[in-house]
């Protein structure tokens, strides 16, 4: 694993402010992508705080979900949302689900993949688990152009700060992703990419909502008001924002799916 410091996400709330937008707006597109059939029963790997898991909920009529994750603060917000039907939650880790063998006819990760310490042995963990025929699927942001918030790690990086990505971000492009799904034994296996775009009501929204993030949270606190300034003004400029102005951005993920043979 790397030495590097980690991206963690353990506010399910500022999660939602933060990330649950783009998620559910990849999600509806990734989903429509997807085309599953209705009543399957669902594994949700790092379902997080709950935000895609609110989206098959809504959309794919489940017999069943069960989400993972490793975080007990996003999974205490997630068991709390009204959106997620007769979802459940439990604790655990993408490369040792707490789930039988052959036991769900659906594994997904919404957002996750680039952050498995071990991909592969993590899709060989939804393999696992999931029934002969069934569907193995996953859609993760193209780091780090495809980011929703890849400006601001641009002028972080501009002013010399520690850069810090997902550990395991290469299986984050597609090419690895494709190469992952076959390389985990399934079947009938396609990728594409997926851009989305959201408006902020204006350049002070967007900043204030990037720094709930977790990185420029957790740096945040170490810098001084100045540095915070320049970062702010940085970015303005980056953007091309305009005061009082809306503003569109724009995030592209990769997505895949197979089918577990037999």
């Amino acid at each position: 694993m790397s030495e590097q410091p980690q991206i963690r996400f353990e506010d399910g709330a500022a999660y939602e402010t933060y990330m649950g937008l783009w998620s559910r707006k990849v999600g509806e597109q990734f989903l429509d992508w997807l085309k599953p059939a209705t009543n399957l029963s669902w594994l949700d790997v790092g379902a997080g705080n709950g935000a895609f898991t609110a989206l098959l909920a809504e959309r794919v009529k489940p017999a069943s979900i069960l989400g993972v994750d490793p975080s007990p603060a996003q999974l205490d917000y997630a068991r709390k949302r009204q959106d997620v039907g007769q979802a459940r939650f439990e604790a655990g880790h993408a490369m040792e689900l707490p789930a039988a063998d052959a036991s769900v006819d659906a594994a997904v990760m919404a957002l996750v993949i680039a952050f498995v310490p071990d991909p592969a042995k993590g899709v060989a963990e939804m393999v696992r688990v999931v029934k002969p025929g069934g569907l193995v699927s996953a859609y993760m942001w193209d780091w780090p152009q495809g980011f929703p918030f890849y400006a601001v790690e641009q002028v972080i990086e501009g002013r010399g700060l520690p850069v810090v990505a997902p550990p395991s971000h290469e299986a984050s492009r597609i090419q690895k992703m494709v190469e992952l799904w076959h390389g985990a034994g399934l079947v009938g296996v396609e990728s594409r990419a997926i851009t989305v775009e959201r408006t902020f009501p204006d350049f002070d929204k967007f900043w204030a909502i990037a720094l709930t993030g977790p990185r420029m949270s957790a740096q945040a606190a170490g810098l001084s008001p100045e540095m915070l300034a320049t970062l702010r003004a940085d970015l303005k400029a980056l953007l091309g924002a305009e005061d009082g102005k809306p503003l569109m951005l724009k995030a592209t993920a990769n997505a895949v799916k197979g089918r577990v043979p037999g």
